[in-house]
C-alpha cells in the first residue's frame, strides 16, 4: 500500500488522487488527515475550514467525523472517549491505533518515520515524549454502517513518573473491502508485457491525545509579525488569487503545549479581519510559523492587532498579543 501523509496547513481540502495508467497500473495515495491542525487553515472569508473530510472507496463516498479533535488526560481524568461517526452513504470498517507523529517547525504533522528520513529533523524527532506505551484504545476495529457512529475509550494505564507532558496521536483509518484486490483470474487476462495491480487507498483521520501529569504551564508569545501577499485558493480547491497575509511566529516558552486560536483585528473597532482556530504548538517544537489570510488588505498605517488565546486549560485567557503597522 502506498502512503502518504498529508499538510493540512497547506490544503483546506483533501487531496483526490486520481488514477495512473501505465501497464495497467492503477494507483491511488493514502491519506492521513491530522484533525488538530485542520483549525489552522484560516480561509479569507471564514476563517475555519470543514472537519468532516470525505474520501471515495470503491465509487461510494464515506464522510467520517472525529470529536473531540484532541483528547487530553490528567491525573484527576485518567480516561476519556473519542466518537467516530459514518456519515457517508456506503458501510465502513476502520482500524484505531495509536500512532506516533511529531510537529515540525512549519506546524506540519508528519509520522515518526517520515521525520527520521530528514537529517533536518532529527532534534525534533529526539524531543518527543511519548505516551504510546501508557495508553490502550478500544476497540481496535469497527465496522459503521451509514449514519451510525462508534464510541472509543482511552485510557491510561501506566502511571507517570515525571511531569512531563506525553503525547501520542489516536488514528482511525479505513480498512479496503475485501474485493478490493486483483483477483487471479483478473491478473492472467492480462496481455503478454503487461502488469496488473491495485495499490488501494486508506483514508485516515488523527487527533492527539495528550497525557499532562502537572498543572498546564501554556505561556508563548508572538514574534516577526510581518505583512504580506500569498497566491491562495480562497476554498482550497479553485483557482489561487493574490490574497494578503499575515505571517506571525508563534513561541512556546512554558513546559507544556500551547493550543488555541488567533485573531486578527484591524483598526476599524473590533473588526476580526484574520482568524485561525484550533492551532497548536507541541513540545518538541519551541516554535511554529504560522501564514494567516487576511478579509482585506490593510490600509496604510494602519494599526493590527494579533492575538493568541488559550482554548485549552484555561480557554479565553490571553497568551500572547502583538502589534503591526501597515506600510
Amino acid at each position: 500500500m502506498l502512503r502518504k501523509t498529508v499538510d493540512m496547513l497547506k490544503a483546506s481540502a483533501p487531496q483526490r488522487h486520481g488514477a495512473t495508467s501505465r501497464h495497467s497500473l492503477r494507483k491511488l495515495g493514502v491519506l492521513v488527515v491530522s484533525a488538530c491542525a485542520i483549525g489552522a487553515l484560516a480561509g479569507p472569508a471564514t476563517g475555519q475550514a470543514s472537519n468532516q473530510p470525505v474520501i471515495a472507496i470503491d465509487g461510494s463516498p464515506i464522510n467520517l467525523n472525529i470529536t473531540p479533535k484532541r483528547l487530553v488526560l490528567d491525573r484527576g481524568n485518567r480516561a476519556g472517549t473519542v466518537y467516530i461517526f459514518n456519515q457517508g452513504k456506503a458501510a465502513a470498517t476502520f482500524d484505531i491505533s495509536l500512532v506516533e507523529r511529531v510537529m515540525v517547525p512549519n506546524g506540519e504533522i508528519k509520522s515518526v518515520e517520515e521525520a527520521r528520513s530528514d537529517p533536518q529533523l532529527q532534534s525534533v524527532v529526539g524531543r518527543l515524549a511519548s505516551a504510546q506505551s501508557m495508553l490502550v484504545a478500544t476497540p481496535r476495529r469497527v465496522t459503521l454502517a451509514p449514519g451510525k457512529g462508534q464510541t472509543i475509550r482511552v485510557r491510561v494505564m501506566k502511571p507517570t513518573v515525571d511531569q512531563v507532558e506525553r503525547r501520542t496521536h489516536l488514528t482511525v483509518a479505513s480498512v479496503p473491502p475485501r474485493d478490493s484486490g486483483v483477483t487471479a483470474e483478473q491478473a492472467q487476462s492480462n496481455t503478454a508485457g503487461q502488469l496488473g495491480f491495485r495499490v488501494t487507498s486508506i483514508f485516515g483521520l488523527s487527533v492527539p491525545v495528550i497525557i499532562r501529569p502537572a498543572v498546564a504551564d501554556a505561556r508563548g508569545a508572538i514574534e516577526n509579525v510581518r505583512l504580506g501577499f500569498a497566491e491562495l485558493s480562497p476554498d482550497g480547491v479553485g483557482p489561487v488569487v493574490r490574497t494578503p497575509v499575515i505571517r506571525v511566529d508563534l513561541r512556546r516558552t512554558g513546559a507544556s503545549s500551547l493550543f488555541g486560536n488567533i485573531e486578527v483585528n484591524g483598526a476599524r473597532g473590533r473588526e476580526v479581519v484574520g482568524l485561525a482556530r484550533g492551532v497548536g504548538v507541541y513540545t518538541e517544537i519551541d516554535r511554529r510559523m504560522l501564514q494567516l489570510p487576511l478579509r482585506r488588505a490593510p490600509a496604510k498605517g494602519e494599526q493590527l492587532t494579533v492575538t493568541f488565546t488559550d482554548d485549552d486549560a484555561r480557554p479565553g485567557q490571553v497568551i500572547a498579543r502583538a502589534q503591526i503597522t501597515a506600510d
